[in-house]
């Protein structure tokens, strides 16, 4: 504050807002390094609307807003450098660290921004630790600074994010050399230096040897260029020259370590002689950068800048010197004009950088990141290996180069508090422990996971199911029953095989027609019931093969009106049987019901109410195609959805009844005297028809997909096969191997007529 003040008074005794004699107008102010004195310069100039260009790089533009409208800054914002630290921690996968920042006010401020950022990206921080910032505090607190040292040593923490100007981390390095000397410590961290500790500081290279412990760090610098002539103009200094100051002279002792003859100091044995004629680039880098750093290229563009200024504030007064009693002058500028003119500057500076502001007052500046390598010769290496770039595009501000950086443990530190979850698991964090000590478990079925470390596991979408290890979706099978699998070949086989069969047989009875024991079972409803067989065999086919719009509607319906025929024939063949022997009884009504032929009837009226179920049930909610997803894990069920469930059990229970009354009727009439009686053969075969109905309902109900397929068309095989075997293999038998048998003879001897 002070110096601020004495800047704008004219005499040596600071008497701010009063001229006492005449000199010449501040119009601009650059400075200065530390964030608070900024903002204090500030406060002062702000009132006289002197413009100030801020180069400290500890800010915000949250912090910004409470300072002046004449402060410029032309450093980075501060917000980008904590978003750097977090996407570089993110990029390598570190997730477990460490924070060092000053016992002040500045370093609480930086562990209380950071701190959420990092909880925000699911990074926790081990420990914060203060350090008393003093330089001093190494000789009056050594213990607590070894503790320190100790502390962080003994920490399973691998990254830890320095937030130290130069003097105090310099204190930092003297325990950490003496501990290792004596073998103290041994394990190696990952530095990870703030822009803060940027700017040249003051240390002999004796001083600085301890840095060789920040080998493999990685640090962030305010972005730079190679100036042209900077480097000649380095070395070209020399402190025996006359226009050299005296700060040159003490700072060239510190770093080359050495006494200038004629300064009044002895030269100690343990230091050598300055001549002047000692190289700057000679010094390791972590002691002097011949390069521009990061607070020295944004003083040299804010000297360029408000060397534009003044130049553009001329150009528009439409003159650049002013005749005043004879003697050129410069025309009179007030510092709100080099403001107005400084907010507008837009310019390229002599290593291609542009150069502008913000309507804020910011000029976009970014970061560089480099790798520090330290040797066993002492030389250090520094080199760039990323950086921030605030007008990148979104999401490509950060960019890192892994294959240039140099470990110190060779290869890329694990700083994490447990191993990393792979795909196919997520994340759970037990209780009472921090967010990045998790556990890793497997996703639960029918969820995947494809990323590492995730946070929950995801369905996929309906047509794919997650794979074996749960790491991606995989399209599910098809499920339906084709002709190409063996199952499908071995129900069509055996269909076709059954039909063949029912074939042979109905022509055999229609060979034979005139035979006794065809005639004496009722022709017609022979034929009728081979043929309904048949077509209950053939209706087989309906099920097999990728269900379609129209073999939905049909095989249900189709296969519940011919056996609906095939029962009603069996059931009209065992009626007319009882009615036949009731009738040969004197005065018996059978004899009036025989001559009316209720076999007919029964035929007819049985298949009709069959037919009229299926009606209303394709009416009124018929069956369709359908997908469904969810019945059978990792596969899409091609199915006909029944439409109407109710339907389809009234459909069975009307074949059950008609097979009831059938197995009925049979069992009363199978004693009747007669060789020729067919009733024991329909009892057997309808209760082999019920059996496999009665069977097929639950493994119906408890199946999916070509299964449950499959067991509908066995069970249509079985019960028609049950109906052909038990009633006319007997019959084809005689026919075909006891043609004796088949004669009016024999029948007449076993009845005894």
């Amino acid at each position: 504050m002070e110096a601020t003040l004495s800047l704008l008074s004219t005499r040596r005794q600071m008497v701010p807002n009063y001229k006492c004699d005449s000199r010449d107008q501040l119009l601009s102010v650059i400075g200065s390094l530390e964030a608070t004195t900024s903002r204090q310069m500030a406060s002062i100039l702000g009132s006289f609307k002197i413009p100030q260009l801020g180069y400290d790089s500890f800010n915000s533009d949250k912090e910004d807003e409470t300072v002046s409208s004449s402060f410029c800054r032309i450093d980075p914002n501060q917000v980008l450098q904590y978003r750097g630290l977090v996407q570089l921690l993110l990029y390598f996968h570190w997730n477990w660290i460490g924070l060092l920042a000053p016992e002040e006010s500045s370093g609480e401020n930086f562990i209380q921004t950071l701190t959420p950022l990092l909880t925000q990206n699911n990074i926790c921080v081990a420990f914060a630790r203060r350090i008393i910032p003093e330089t001093v505090a190494f000789l009056q607190h050594g213990k607590i600074w070894m503790k320190h040292v100790s502390d962080l040593f003994k920490s399973d923490v691998q990254v830890v994010i320095v937030f130290l100007d130069s003097n105090t981390l310099r204190n930092l390095l003297g325990p950490i050399s003496v501990m290792k000397k004596l073998n103290k410590i041994s394990a190696r961290k990952v530095w990870v230096l703030t822009a803060q500790w940027d700017f040249v500081t003051e240390g002999s290279q004796k001083q600085w040897k301890g840095l060789k412990s920040f080998h493999g760090a990685l640090s962030f610098q305010i972005h730079s260029k190679e100036v042209p002539g900077f480097a000649q103009f380095l070395s070209e200094l020399n402190p025996r020259q006359p226009q050299a100051d005296a700060f040159l002279c003490r700072w060239w002792r510190v770093v080359f370590d050495c006494e200038f003859l004629g300064s009044g100091l002895i030269p100690s044995r343990s230091k050598r002689k300055c001549t002047g004629e000692e190289k700057l680039e000679d010094l390791p880098a972590f002691v002097f950068s011949v390069t521009m750093t990061g607070h020295s290229y944004s003083i040299y563009n804010a000297v360029h800048s408000v060397a534009h200024a003044l130049h553009d504030t001329m150009r528009s007064l439409g003159t650049n010197r002013a005749v005043m009693g004879g003697v050129n002058r410069l025309p009179k500028l007030q510092p709100w004009q080099i403001l107005a003119a400084l907010r507008k500057t837009r310019f390229n500076n002599s290593a291609g950088d542009e150069v502008s502001f913000s309507e804020h007052g910011r000029r976009p500046a970014g970061f560089d990141i480099l790798n520090w390598a330290f040797f066993p010769n002492d030389s250090c290496a520094v080199v760039e290996v990323g950086g921030l770039d605030p007008q990148a595009p979104s999401g490509e501000a950060f960019s890192i180069n892994p294959d240039t950086i140099v470990w110190d443990s060779q290869k890329i530190p694990f700083a994490r508090c447990v191993k990393r979850c792979p795909p196919g698991q997520s994340r759970r964090v037990p209780e009472e422990k921090p967010l990045c000590c998790y556990e890793c478990i497997s996703c639960p079925e029918g969820t995947f996971s494809n990323q590492t470390d995730a946070t929950q596991c995801t369905s996929c979408p309906e047509d794919q199911c997650p794979n074996q290890d749960g790491d991606q979706c995989l399209l599910k099978k098809i499920n339906f029953l084709p002709y190409q699998e063996t199952g499908g070949v071995l129900l069509a086989s055996l269909a076709l095989f059954l039909s063949l069969i029912t074939l042979l047989m109905l022509a055999t009875f229609i060979k034979q027609r005139d035979t006794p024991i065809v005639k004496a079972n009722n022709r017609s409803l022979t034929y009728v019931l081979l043929v309904s067989l048949l077509l209950c065999f053939l209706c087989s086919f309906l099920f097999i093969g990728r269900p379609r719009k129209v073999t939905c509607l049909l095989r249900q319906t189709t296969f519940g009106i011919v056996f609906s025929v095939a029962i009603s024939s069996v059931l009209a063949k065992t009626i007319t049987v009882v009615l036949a022997f009731m009738a040969t009884k004197p005065g018996n009504m059978a004899r009036k019901l025989l001559v009316r032929q209720p076999a007919n009837s029964i035929l007819l009226i049985c298949p009709l109410i069959q037919t009229a179920i299926c009606v209303v049930w394709l009416a009124t909610s018929p069956p369709f195609p359908n997908l469904d997803f969810h019945s059978i894990a990792g596969e899409i069920v091609v199915e006909c959805n029944e439409g109407s469930t109710t339907m389809f059990y009234n459909v069975l229970s009307f074949l059950g009844f008609l097979a009831l009354v059938s197995f009925t009727v049979a069992f009363l009439a199978r004693k009747l005297p007669d060789s020729f009686n067919e009733a024991k053969f329909i009892t057997f075969s309808m209760l082999v028809f019920c059996s496999v109905w009665v069977s097929f309902v639950p493994a119906y109900l408890s199946t999916k997909g070509k299964i449950m397929v499959a067991v509908e068309i066995f069970s249509i095989l079985a019960s028609g096969a049950g109906l052909l075997a038990c009633i006319f293999l007997p019959k084809c038998y005689i026919i075909l191997l006891k043609p004796n048998l088949n004669s009016r003879e024999h029948l007449m001897r076993k009845t005894g007529i």
